[in-house]
């Protein structure tokens, strides 16, 4: 039986409330990909650590209970403690790990370029169960109340129990799903190559709306309200209503045309993404109207993270910035001389970001010494 709306939304919500300020669970922060914190960071940000894995580091880095959990090339899966970046575990999973977990309900969800999708004991960092899929999986998983909902380069978005990664659903699509679903309501949110927006029901996984966006998309859709924010590789970011659904604006960089592969960041007063423009972009959720750019000096596909006042964000240029949300100007910039494809995770007053040299950075106000 089809649940009402109302308590898929509460599901949904629960592990946003739990992890406020503290704690960054997942890829975007939240299950409707907002990218923005609920917590706080220091006005001035030192290195108080720094951990080097064994390969370059794509996955988003995620916080919870004190412990940074991170996946890296070399195909291991990392758990470090967030005092000071000591190595709690290492689990080696089947190949290189571009998803970025998900910790919920003590353990870590994730899946590899082979396919597998693996649950992990969070404080251990034993084996759980595996669930396998035809092609690589990029996507990181969502969690909708004991689903976890997630895509595959085999096409298909699957739906398994939490506990024991049974398979409740699967739908196959036309192209590649690189994405990581989003949660609106009892629906799941989810673009992929093949050029559509399909909201899916959460509870029997069938097809509830597509739209077509005209060209394919690897970028996660960030949801606010009823709207939704994703770029496209039609060199395009498009918001859309997801109550109807249409598209309601189109915004494209009038200078130079390059695809968008970072996901947005979403508050009330902008929508922020980089592009591989070379560009960081912030932009009215109402109209689409541009509001400002930033000039990155190499491609965006780092997804920006709006803390407060701040939007921080990597680029290829090898830098990571902290920028005025309103006006767009620098007022931080870290160099670490490598290229950064991770996006920063925030939660206890610290960022943690990985680069593609297979060094994890942590972020925060360092403590002074009494003399």
């Amino acid at each position: 039986m089809k649940q009402p709306i109302k308590f898929w939304i509460l599901l949904c919500l629960i592990p946003t409330a739990a992890y406020a300020g503290t704690e960054w669970p997942s890829f975007r922060g939240d299950p409707q990909l907002s990218g923005t914190a609920t917590g706080t960071l220091p006005d001035e940000l030192s290195v108080l650590w720094t951990f080097a894995a064994g390969d370059a580091i794509e996955s988003t880095a995620a916080i919870s209970a004190g412990t940074v959990y991170f996946g890296a090339l070399d195909g291991h899966l990392y758990a470090l403690d967030l005092e000071n970046g000591t190595l709690k575990w290492q689990y080696k999973a089947t190949d290189e790990i571009k998803s970025s977990p998900l910790v919920a309900n003590g353990t870590v969800y994730f899946g590899d370029e082979k396919g597998d999708f693996h649950a992990v004991d969070a404080q251990t960092g034993k084996r759980r169960w595996l669930f396998e899929t035809g092609a690589s999986i990029t996507s990181s998983a969502n969690l909708a109340g004991d689903r976890l909902i997630f895509g595959s380069y085999d096409q298909n978005l699957y739906c398994l129990a939490a506990q024991d990664g049974a398979p409740l659903w699967q739908i196959a699509t036309e192209g590649y799903i690189h994405s990581t679903p989003a949660l609106f309501g009892d629906a799941v949110v989810v673009a992929g190559c093949d050029g559509y927006l399909r909201l899916v029901d959460v509870g029997s996984g069938a097809e509830q709306q597509r739209l077509e966006l005209g060209t394919y998309v690897a970028a996660s859709a960030a949801i606010a309200g009823t709207h939704a924010y994703v770029g496209t590789f039609g060199n395009e970011v498009l918001g859309i209503d997801l109550q109807t659904p249409q598209i309601l604006w189109r915004y494209q960089n009038p200078q130079r045309q390059f695809p968008f592969y970072a996901s947005a960041a979403v508050a009330d007063e902008a929508v922020v993404l980089g592009g591989r423009d070379k560009a960081i972009h912030a932009l009215d959720p109402q109209s689409g109207v541009l509001l400002w750019t930033y000039a990155a000096g190499g491609r965006v596909d780092s997804s920006p993270t709006i803390v407060g006042q701040r939007v921080f964000c990597g680029s290829e240029a090898g830098a990571l910035v902290a920028l005025d949300l309103q006006t767009g100007a620098e007022v931080w910039n870290f160099a670490t001389g490598a290229a950064i494809a991770a996006s920063p995770a925030v939660g206890a007053g610290k960022l943690i970001i990985g680069a593609t040299d297979g060094v994890l950075y942590c972020f925060g106000q360092k403590v002074k010494k009494h003399e």
